[in-house]
């Protein structure tokens, strides 16, 4: 439907307006089958699953995702800017979020077995992809160069840019979000902190963008100027649309964050919560002092997987190190 053909933006427009996607439906259906397939053959199996509720949240992601692409937000996104901003968080944070508390890496790695699925997660560009620093800059530089760029223009012109917008914005969040939420097979094991503090980082680009957008009349001339002549003036839209991505990114981050928060609060693991850099260090300063000392190392000392807190008798050595250590000074 042309922008020009388009009827003002009402609850009748909304439930009416639906546009034929079939790229995105069959993904949307490949997906589905190939997660379900996953599902009946690791209980065919006898093979541990992801559970109810990661089944409900991917399979509710895959149709979110149809509906966002295929429904009025879709529609009036090249003609309402406002309207626009909303489908870009739909498809940049809400559809990756769900997609990645879906497990479907955990899922794959149970049904086809963990050497295959973690052989290829250490092979290096999907590695480097899936790094979580990787993953932000991807989605920072999606918000950046999709809206702070003439990018909107050439979308207006041409419209095969419309579709490659919405990949990038369900890739970039999907990256971004993979190592921040869940436990999914990949190469990283990022601690609570550091996604905490990760989180946080990425709020600066929801802000920045958004205030930019808020103090811009007209940032895209050529698409604000194909605006059917119901919709509101560039500036107000522009600056509703700011306001959205402001407000509406910033929140999503936050209830991420909160979410962190909470996992941090009820986790008494210090590998989760700092990385396991602590256990090693203590290992290490405990078996150089104990060394120094005359006293004999154990090897579980120097484990990598040994715990200081959980092994009886490395914690009393370690115990015996700090009597010491007071004794000393």
């Amino acid at each position: 439907m042309g922008r020009d053909r388009l009827t003002p933006w009402t609850w009748h427009a909304v439930v009416s307006s639906w546009s034929w996607r079939p790229g995105w439906i069959v993904v949307a259906v490949l997906l589905a089958a190939g997660y379900a397939l996953a599902l009946w053959w690791c209980r065919r199996a006898g093979r541990q699953s992801v559970g109810l509720a990661p089944a409900i949240t991917f399979f509710s992601a895959l149709l979110l995702l149809v509906l966002t692409v295929c429904s009025a937000f879709d529609t009036y996104s090249m003609a309402l800017f406002w309207v626009h901003m909303i489908e870009h968080l739909l498809l940049i944070m809400v559809v990756p979020a769900l997609l990645v508390l879906g497990h479907p890496l955990t899922l794959l790695r149970n049904a086809i077995g963990a050497k295959a699925v973690d052989r290829g997660m250490s092979v290096w560009p999907v590695a480097v992809l899936t790094h979580p620093l990787v993953g932000f800059v991807v989605y920072a530089a999606a918000l950046v160069g999709t809206h702070l760029t003439h990018f909107m223009d050439l979308m207006a012109v041409h419209p095969w840019m419309m579709g490659a917008e919405r990949v990038l914005y369900v890739v970039a969040g999907y990256l971004f979000l993979l190592p921040l939420l869940g436990n999914e097979p990949i190469r990283w094991r990022v601690p609570l902190m550091a996604r905490l503090l990760l989180i946080l980082v990425a709020m600066g680009p929801d802000t920045i963008v958004g205030i930019v957008l808020m103090q811009s009349n007209d940032p895209f001339p050529v698409m604000l100027a194909m605006r059917p002549s119901w919709a509101p003036s560039p500036a107000q839209d522009v600056l509703t649309g700011g306001g959205i991505m402001w407000v509406g990114g910033d929140g999503l981050m936050m209830v991420i964050g909160l979410a962190t928060i909470a996992a941090i609060l009820f986790t008494r693991d210090s590998d989760k919560l700092l990385g396991g850099w602590l256990e090693r260090t203590r290992r290490s300063v405990l078996a150089q002092e104990l060394g120094s000392g005359g006293e004999p190392v154990d090897s579980a000392m120097l484990s990598e997987t040994s715990d200081v807190d959980d092994d009886q008798v490395v914690l009393d050595a370690y115990n015996r190190m700090l009597s010491r250590l007071k004794e000393r000074e």
